[in-house]
């Protein structure tokens, strides 16, 4: 009942300002200013087919990264709300670990140089039990590539033997007090069906390319929030900071139900240690599905053009029938007063939402 109160209000609202400001126009004139006024100030969710959206922002530009085009691509955009001509950047190789089923991609600039990192399997279809993480490194600064297969990530508990590593996806690295780490979802053991509970696992990293760790557990889907359902999981792990705390946050429950979730881990200081699973404090879930919205999950983070503002991009599904027709969404965040985001409820598709701040280069005074 309360996310229709707010999609009401929404509407009421947008026509309300739409009718204010196109009053004083000639009649001619008034439904051309008001579909201008709506297309320079306004976007509507969803912005794209897709699913695990991946953004990231580097001087005035966005790039986009997913799977698709018979491997990964990437695109460029000036524009937040809207994704660019999808690139095709790499393709797997006909044979080995990472033949098949790519899944999950995002791309991190470091060094002077671009790092896609994936997921893969070495036999197409399911069951999906050979799904290891690798990545990409570009050869120049161009984020177009060509790229450089650096091979499969060490994700075990011998880092002394490769042949130990672990089923692995999601895999995303970050920098914290000078160290990169490596975090990601996985199974305690490589097992004979894909119905085996995933927990999320850090390490540290060398370089880019490069685990130099044992990995370390620190979170399992033990929460009434996160199980109950299928499957318990945790997955798609993002690092957000804010001052002096660092979140990640993470997708729980079933990807094909309705019921797919955010959670977080919260370190409360950033000079703890990462590698000590009780440093981190688990809470959610903070952001779900409405009656309107299904499925909320998987997301990455970005700031507003001008770099005033915090958004979400993250995907839905499409219907509440169990499967993985998903699309990909935007929405602004604050942060609540304790240093947590604060995502709210996710706006319905069709609901009109204001651009990005530094998006709109419109003038939309009367003429």
């Amino acid at each position: 009942m309360q996310m229709k109160k707010t999609l009401l209000i929404y509407l009421f609202y947008g026509v309300l300002f739409a009718g204010c400001t196109t009053s004083t126009l000639a009649p001619e004139k008034r439904q051309n200013k008001s579909q201008s006024l709506a297309a320079d100030t306004y976007f509507t969710n969803p912005i794209a087919d897709g699913a695990d959206p991946w953004v990231i922002k580097k001087g005035n530009f966005y790039y986009s990264c997913g799977s698709g085009l018979g491997g990964i691509y990437v695109s460029k955009s000036d524009k937040l709300t809207k994704l660019g001509e999808r690139v095709s950047v790499w393709r797997p190789p006909a044979s080995g670990w990472n033949r098949s089923n790519i899944w999950a991609p995002e791309i991190h600039f470091m060094n002077g140089r671009w790092y896609i990192y994936y997921a893969a399997g070495s036999k197409p279809g399911g069951p999906f039990i050979n799904q290891r993480s690798g990545v990409l490194e570009s050869v120049s600064d161009d984020p177009f590539g060509p790229y450089e297969d650096k091979a499969m990530l060490y994700t075990g508990d011998n880092i002394q033997d490769a042949a130990s590593v672990k089923w692995a996806i999601d895999l995303s690295p970050f920098r914290m007090n000078g160290q990169l780490y490596a975090v990601w979802s996985g199974w305690e053991e490589n097992a004979a069906t894909d119905r085996t509970k995933q927990h999320l696992y850090i390490a540290r990293m060398s370089n880019p390319y490069t685990i130099s760790s044992n990995r370390v557990k620190i979170s399992s889907p033990t929460e009434a929030w996160e199980t109950g359902g299928e499957l318990n999981l945790n997955e798609g792990p993002q690092l957000l900071r804010k001052k002096e705390k660092a979140f990640v946050i993470y997708s729980c429950r079933e990807s094909w139900l309705k019921e797919y979730r955010l959670a977080q881990l919260m370190l409360a200081d950033t000079t703890l240690n990462p590698m000590e699973p009780s440093n981190w404090q688990k809470s959610g879930p903070i952001f779900q599905g409405t009656e309107l919205v299904f499925g909320v999950g998987h997301c990455s983070f970005t700031k507003s053009p001008d770099n005033t503002e915090d958004w979400i991009y993250y995907h839905a599904k499409k219907s509440t029938t169990p499967g993985w027709q998903r699309n990909i969404r935007l929405q602004k965040f604050t942060w609540h007063k304790d240093g947590a985001p604060n995502f709210g409820q996710p706006i319905p598709a069709g609901v009109p939402v204001k651009l990005p701040s530094g998006e709109n280069v419109a003038e939309l005074m009367p003429k």
